[in-house]
Parts: structure tokens; sequence; C-alpha cells
């Protein structure tokens, strides 16, 4: 089961706001030794929503939905999930509970919508305003405000994925090769990746008009077991192409 990250809504796709749960999303699951296979940016569109969903839960990944899931005309994210699974909406009894709890007598039908989830799941509770998200087949849908939104996912990590902690954990170490096109370093990649089936290689050139001598950082990422062997190996092949290198900051 690998993560991923759907974040949805038409303001991030216009520009009105800028994503932040994408690094976010990377961030939780690193200091929990996991990895962030994929993400994709929707906006709200309930045609091509549902079909992204319906996609995705075919795949059994652990899935992290941002955005959506108020009760505007704009939000559709709720339906969406019931429809990609061809489920039902339906006032969830907890939800119900929370959002009284919340506005008291202010409680309107419009408000108690934003409890209508897909039959079946269990909710999210919310720590800023109580307001829930739902949890469905391993798919965990919030709001698109971080201060809910980010608390409710490290809930759902810890409650519900501590056993995988750990299971993704990764290093990386790089150097700096300057003088080099990375189509020169291409052989020194693959020869690190035949020798340690852990690991990645990657190069990353330097382009920027502020870069003080143009380089490209050029390094292994994957197994802790692995880097020290490997970065070493790789600076015996840069070494031998005769470009010069040093070492970068270790991660």
């Amino acid at each position: 089961m690998a993560f991923g990250a759907i974040i949805i809504g038409d303001e991030i796709l216009v520009g009105k706001r800028q994503d932040k749960h994408l690094s976010f999303a990377i961030e939780a699951l690193a200091k929990r030794g996991l990895r962030l296979a994929w993400a994709e940016y929707h906006g709200d569109d309930p045609e091509r929503l549902t079909a992204a969903l319906k996609r995705s839960f075919e795949r059994a990944d652990i899935v992290f939905s941002f955005g959506g899931i108020g009760a505007t005309p704009d939000d559709h994210t709720r339906q969406c999930a019931a429809a990609a699974l061809a489920l039902p909406l339906a006032l969830h009894p907890d939800a119900e509970r929370e959002i009284r709890a919340r506005f008291g007598t202010g409680i309107t039908p419009q408000r108690l919508r934003m409890g209508d989830f897909p039959a079946g799941c269990e909710i999210i509770p919310n720590p800023f305003n109580r307001i829930p998200g739902f949890s469905i087949r391993d798919h965990h849908f919030v709001p698109g405000f971080p201060q809910m939104a980010w608390p409710m996912i490290e809930w759902v990590l810890d409650t519900r994925y501590r056993a995988l902690f750990d299971r993704d954990r990764w290093a990386e170490a790089s150097i700096f090769v300057y003088e080099a096109g990375e189509s020169q370093l291409i052989p020194a990649m693959e020869s690190v990746e035949r020798g340690f089936d852990m690991l990645k290689a990657f190069s990353l050139p330097s382009m920027g008009p502020n870069a003080t001598r143009r380089h490209v950082e050029l390094g292994v990422r994957g197994d802790p077991a692995q880097v020290e062997a490997a970065i070493a190996q790789m600076r015996a092949e840069v070494r031998a192409l005769g470009f010069p290198f040093e070492d970068a900051a270790r991660r």
C-alpha cells in the first residue's frame, strides 16, 4: 500500500491560493519513516473528481484528500467519493453529534449537511472546530484549511497506521560535480544503481543565475544501510571520469 495525496480546489488551480498540503504530507510521512508515492491536484469539477477518486479506490492505496468537504455549492468531494464507490450519502450519527455540539441552538440543515458522508465510513475528529472529516477504504478526507486538516491527518497516521512506521525509512547522500553535464554522468549513475538494488541515483543540475559555480548535484537515495557504500562508489566513478567534486550536506 503506497501513500498518495489528492489536493482539491479551484482556488489552487487559478492561483488564488498556494498549496501547502503537499509539503506537509511529505514531512508528516517522513517523520514517521514513510514516503509519499504520488500526488494529484484537481479542481472543483464533479465529473473529473469522481473519476479520479474511482481510480484511486481501485489502486487500494492509503490516500489523504484535502479540501471540498464543506456544504457550499462548490464543495463536491463528499458527493464524488460516494459516487466513486456507488454508495449513498447519509448523515453519519457521530458527525451529527459533533456538529450539534459545535453549533448548539444555532444548528441548521445546511450545517448538518456537512455530516453527510458515504455510507459505511468512519469520522475523523477535528480538534479545531469539531466539524469532522471521514475515512473509507483507506481514503481519508479532510478540509482544505491547514489548521484543521493537518492535525486530522496526523491523528489518522498515529491512530491507524502506526504499524507501518519506519517501513520506508530512507537516507540520502550526494556530491556537487563541477564542469560536467548530466549526460556525462549517466554511466556513473547506472553503475551505482546496478550495484545497489535498494537505492535510486539522482541528478539535479544547477541552472539558476545566482549559482556561483554551475554544477550537478549527483547522489543516491534509499536504504540507509546502502547509502554510505553507494556514495563512495559514486565518488570513485566521478573521479575516474576526471570531474572535480565536493560532498554536499547529508540528509
